[in-house]
């Protein structure tokens, strides 16, 4: 077993979000796994079980939850297996469904991009919605009145509120216990993603993950993707298009996320990562 560290989305070590990627994992059962993500502490971790030539199982724990799906891990987890083996492409099975993986080299730059299951956008109760908005102390007069907030589904269930500018965005601040109770009551295991359109298709992120432990996640994969799903299904982009998402820089560790936003099917989401030695 080799536990590493990375920093996804990023090309600087102290950008974009930690993961733990734990190599050759198969003897570790959810406990395991479970205390191991709690010590690294990080977001997310990924630890990769089963492995054959060209595929492999992965699993993602925060460290107080299991998570269904982990953009950045797996971002992460791509750049670490390229170290190691050279680029190529790996099929991952994972609790979600398959993501094809795969890393190439850009430069002098290795980047990795996965490809989602097949998303869905619905739309949320109006109690929920009420219930949402206090826990993250918005008013509707906060909001983007063009993009209503919406459920939007890349792997994970991320709840997607538009704010109408940067400086609410750059003000948020949520009530944790309350999003932490209200998240755990609708199952939603993952992170709110509170954004700003800055032009059609460059947005700004913020995302509180309480359900993980975590009070903001610096970059969130599986978020950025559900947006991309979001903008499609209410053709607020014309596919193919390519999305770029800032997040991060609210909580010193800014991260460039960009989805690939076909006609059908899942979103491409693609990104460098670096080891963090110390």
């Amino acid at each position: 077993m080799e536990i590493l560290r990375y920093a996804a989305f990023t090309h600087t070590p102290d950008g974009g979000n930690p993961a733990g990627v734990v190599l050759g994992a198969d003897h570790l059962d959810a406990r395991d796994m479970q205390a191991i993500a709690a010590r690294i502490g990080y977001a997310e971790t990924a630890f990769i079980v089963r492995r054959t030539p060209g595929a492999a199982t992965i699993r993602y724990f925060a460290p107080e939850t299991v998570v269904p799906f982990c953009g950045h891990a797996t971002i992460a987890t791509g750049i670490a297996l390229a170290e190691r083996e050279g680029t190529g492409r790996l099929l991952l099975s994972t609790p979600v469904g398959r993501i094809d993986l795969v890393t190439d080299r850009v430069g002098d730059r290795l980047m990795a991009s996965l490809v989602t299951v097949e998303p869905r956008v619905e739309g949320i109760d109006g109690a929920v919605r009420s219930r949402l908005l206090q826990h993250l102390r918005l008013a509707e007069g906060d909001l983007d009145a063009d993009l209503p907030v919406l459920l939007s589904y890349a792997g994970n269930v991320h709840p997607i509120v538009a704010v109408r500018d940067a400086a609410v965005l750059r003000n948020l601040d949520y009530d944790y216990e309350g999003l932490k109770a209200l998240m755990a009551a609708q199952g939603w295991g993952a992170t709110v993603a509170v954004v700003h359109r800055t032009s059609p298709l460059v947005f700004e992120a913020r995302n509180p993950f309480p359900p993980g432990g975590v009070r903001e996640d610096p970059a969130t994969g599986s978020a950025a993707a559900s947006l991309g799903a979001y903008l499609r299904e209410r053709a607020e982009v014309a596919p193919p298009a390519t999305l770029t998402v800032h997040q991060g820089g609210d909580v010193g560790r800014p991260s460039v996320i960009t989805v690939g936003i076909p006609v059908t099917g899942g979103m491409t989401v693609s990104g460098g990562a670096v080891r963090i030695t110390s």
